[in-house]
């Protein structure tokens, strides 16, 4: 077990540019929460943002918190109580309390650190053009479908034989446990929680959302920009997500990506491409986050864990 004294000084932040990062970060998480916000007062549904909010359930006052990450000390009163139970006040600062959270979160970070590495190493896919969430309406009376209140954009007989008529390849647990149930056997991939670590592929749409979930299961070891940054790109993926979907959004101001055409296809994989990209540099950025932690205090990774717990949403 490292001791305190394995730390090193953490470097300490000026107070101007911890005023100016605070306020930044706060400035910028209102604006990315001020719809859902305003939605729960009057009741609103938001297909495509809702998501963000519902399925994975973090608190706008949450994202709102920001932390200059593992390693760096900023300013705090004596008297103030401290912004999570992971920190440490010493000399009219805070810093991340490394060695704790590390002991008593070392499944979920050793299992996020594979992942994330396994993910990044493989080679990514881009034939899966979103069958998924055509695979969860398969089959579906209109009642049935989960946004009911969504027109799909061709019939449902069209919609069906859209899912016939492809290869699906859904490699994501997470998303093919809402497969309908005739339209499980027509995947030809066998994603499980147990088998996520190798079956995850950078190319996945839900793979570089899950980003968010993972970051902020970090806490303050991840810097608060960091966190954000995973919002927004959990937010633009879900957006495509659903352009490609076969519900009709053009109510939210965005056009179809019709997949079940050729040129839909291709726009769907460049878009993908770019994602890729995109989540593969933050899964760079978190596996740092998370060596910087290590490297503090001086920790060795316990054995994968294999539980459903840690890598369910």
């Amino acid at each position: 077990m490292p001791t305190e004294t394995s730390l090193p000084t953490p470097v300490r932040l000026e107070p101007g540019v911890q005023r100016e990062r605070t306020l930044a970060h706060e400035t910028r998480a209102d604006t990315l929460t001020a719809g859902w916000r305003a939605r729960r007062q009057s009741g609103e549904k938001h297909a495509i943002e809702d998501f963000l909010f519902t399925y994975y359930p973090i608190k706008p006052s949450i994202l709102r918190r920001w932390h200059p990450g593992v390693g760096t000390a900023i300013e705090w009163p004596e008297n103030r109580e401290l912004p999570t139970r992971y920190m440490r006040l010493a000399d009219g600062t805070i810093t991340v309390d490394a060695t704790s959270l590390l002991r008593d979160r070392a499944r979920l970070i050793d299992f996020v650190e594979f992942l994330l590495t396994r993910t990044g190493e493989r080679a990514a896919r881009f034939d899966c053009f979103g069958l998924h969430e055509w695979a969860m309406v398969y089959k579906q009376d209109p009642e049935q479908i989960r946004h009911n209140g969504v027109p799909l954009r061709l019939s449902p007989s069209a919609t069906d034989a859209v899912v016939e008529s492809h290869r699906v390849g859904c490699s994501h647990f997470d998303t093919y446990r809402f497969f309908t149930p005739e339209a499980e056997p027509l995947n030809r991939l066998s994603p499980t929680r147990e088998n996520q670590p190798e079956m995850e592929q950078a190319g996945c749409l839900h793979a570089g959302m899950d980003l968010y979930k993972w970051i902020a299961k970090l806490g303050p070891l991840v810097p608060g920009e960091l966190l954000l940054d995973s919002f927004e790109l959990a937010r633009d993926i879900r957006t495509l997500d659903m352009q490609a979907s076969p519900y009709d959004v053009s109510s939210y101001g965005h056009a179809a990506v019709a997949i079940e055409t050729d040129a839909g296809k291709a726009e769907y994989v460049r878009a993908q491409r770019g994602f890729t990209e995109r989540s593969n540099a933050i899964r760079e950025r978190v596996l740092a986050v998370i060596a910087a932690a290590r490297a503090e205090v001086a920790s060795t990774p316990l054995d994968l864990p294999r539980d459903a717990s840690v890598g369910a949403a």
